[in-house]
């Protein structure tokens, strides 16, 4: 019984995981790699002060 419940978890689990990461494609977070990696070069002391 307690292995038939721990196969039922982790296969719900997996398809939460799953069903995030389409959800994450679809909405488009992964289009602008290249974006993150050049903003955090980018001097923003002109908004302060």
């Amino acid at each position: 019984m307690a292995l038939v419940m721990l196969v039922l978890v982790s296969v719900t689990m997996g398809a939460v995981g799953l069903l995030a990461f389409l959800w994450s494609v679809r909405a488009k977070q992964y289009d602008d790699l290249d974006g993150a990696a050049v903003r955090i070069l980018l001097d923003d002391n002109d908004e302060i002060g």
